[in-house]
């Protein structure tokens, strides 16, 4: 009997819900640490970026309508599905980076507990950073944090997964929507959480995922007028002075660089990066 050959497969970008090739054509091979081909992966294209902000902006209205609730629900059902798709993340791994079997596990299981823990916070966040205000005058005055708008992200490039998950949860929790460069040596990981978003309940256009080279997409977006805040954990690399000053072009909020091992670790801090504080004022009954 013949040996059988693989399937080589090509992975594509997630733009608007669908998985669009390149409008470049262009894709780059995806090897593992031996060298060994594993797949093709889409090189987005200035154009993809714009298409992909395009997306984002949107869906914004209808997911930062939602209510906080109905936004943990859906997140929390994110973390359901990779669950059932836990053996698959954790060989993706494997190949990709070389990590042993037992430490892509736990990879996987900490990228899971972390999509679990800003569900919860969907509808908890308001009442920790918000406030009722001390006015002299018979009104009440109450400060409400609401979501900032289009995020565009440079995931982590150390990491396959825990890092995509843990930039762009928070993002999502508040109502953002998120365009995300994916980490151009372990692209396959936020392909597949793309794979997983593109069958849960998150609505198309509230993720968009980009696959290739940071430092030729990252301008595109930190100058794009329709992306209102930056998130640059993945840009220690980068000339990421440049991209800030892009970004204030457009007047655009950006959350520089952060160092440690875990650069992007579960905070509150994270969620309320990309939110604006609206703050109202309300008359008091004179009855």
């Amino acid at each position: 009997m013949s040996k059988r050959l693989t399937v080589p497969k090509t992975y594509k970008l997630f733009i608007g819900g669908a998985f669009p090739r390149s409008e470049s054509g262009r894709t780059y091979e995806v090897r593992s640490t031996s060298g060994e081909f594993l797949a093709n992966a889409a090189l987005a294209s200035r154009k993809d970026a714009r298409d992909a902000v395009t997306a984002a902006r949107a869906a914004g209205k209808g997911w930062a309508g939602a209510t906080a609730y109905n936004r943990g629900q859906v997140l929390y059902r994110v973390a359901e599905l990779l669950e059932g798709r836990r053996a698959q993340f954790v060989d993706e791994i494997v190949q990709q980076t070389g990590a042993t079997a037992t430490a892509a596990r736990a990879e996987v299981d900490e990228a899971i507990d972390r999509w679990v823990w800003y569900a919860g916070w969907c509808d908890k966040y308001g009442q920790v950073a918000g406030n009722g205000n001390p006015v002299a005058g018979p009104y009440f005055n109450i400060s409400v944090p609401e979501p900032t708008g289009v995020v565009a992200v440079i995931a982590p490039q150390d990491t396959a997964l825990l890092g995509l998950v843990s930039a762009i949860a928070p993002a999502l929790v508040t109502g953002n929507t998120v365009v995300v460069v994916a980490a151009q040596r372990f692209p396959l990981s936020a392909i597949s959480l793309a794979e997983v978003l593109a069958t849960s309940d998150v609505p198309g256009g509230v993720v968009n995922v980009l696959t290739g080279s940071p430092a030729e997409l990252a301008p595109w977006l930190a100058s794009h007028p329709d992306v209102h805040a930056l998130d640059l954990v993945g840009a220690g690399d980068l000339d990421w002075v440049d991209l800030q000053i892009a970004a204030a072009e457009t007047l655009t909020r950006v959350l520089p660089p952060e160092g440690g091992d875990d650069a992007a670790a579960p905070s509150l801090a994270r969620i309320t990066a990309f939110t604006e504080t609206k703050t109202v004022w309300h008359p008091k009954s004179m009855v």
